[in-house]
């Protein structure tokens, strides 16, 4: 499928923000006091998808290195559907596992201003969760974030800026790029 948007012509106008040594690095920190948290336990760990499916394999990995256990299921709820700035939160998926009586993770590519991420979490505490924390590879640097909503666990920040790659999008292209780019002013 053609984009009218093409990748190779977002590339040319981007620069690099964040490589992959460096992001590896952040998801190895960030295991430490997630392993710390839910020491003796096993948190649903939810993914957002499809945004936070690199960042959330590899922190996977990185748990199971420091003896964590964690039942996986995701969810896939959006409100940007290929845009550039959201909308409306759409359900796409909903979790399959009980989440009543559960400690939850929450595993995200970025936290921007948490719209998604503070209705999820809502989603949780309704359906009976007892805990539910947020994990984001990256937060943006504004003071745009609605009341009450933040990462727990944060792996880097980002500037204010249309940020793509290792999970985030551009229009619904470049998840897997290696590294973090944003396109030049």
């Amino acid at each position: 499928m053609a984009s009218s948007h093409p990748l190779s012509a977002a590339l040319a106008n981007a620069e690099l923000l964040v490589d992959r040594a460096t992001l590896d690095a952040a998801i190895a920190a960030m295991a430490g006091p997630i392993a710390r948290d839910y020491a003796g336990e096993v948190p649903v760990y939810l993914t957002v998808m499809h945004g936070a499916l690199p960042f959330a394999g590899q922190l996977s990995l990185e748990l199971g290195a420091l003896g964590l256990d964690l039942e996986f299921d995701y969810l896939h709820a959006t409100r940007y559907r290929g845009e550039t700035s959201g909308g409306e939160l759409v359900w796409k998926h909903r979790p399959a596992t009980a989440l009543y009586g559960r400690r939850v993770l929450l595993v995200d590519d970025i936290l921007d201003e948490g719209y998604t991420l503070a209705a999820v979490r809502e989603w949780c505490m309704e359906q009976g969760a007892t805990d539910v924390r947020i994990a984001a590879l990256a937060t943006k640097r504004h003071d745009r974030a609605i009341a009450g909503i933040s990462a727990d666990y944060v792996g880097l920040e980002v500037p204010d800026r249309y940020v793509f790659g290792f999970g985030m999008d551009y229009h619904e292209q470049g998840r897997n790029l290696p590294g973090i780019y944003a396109l030049k002013d």
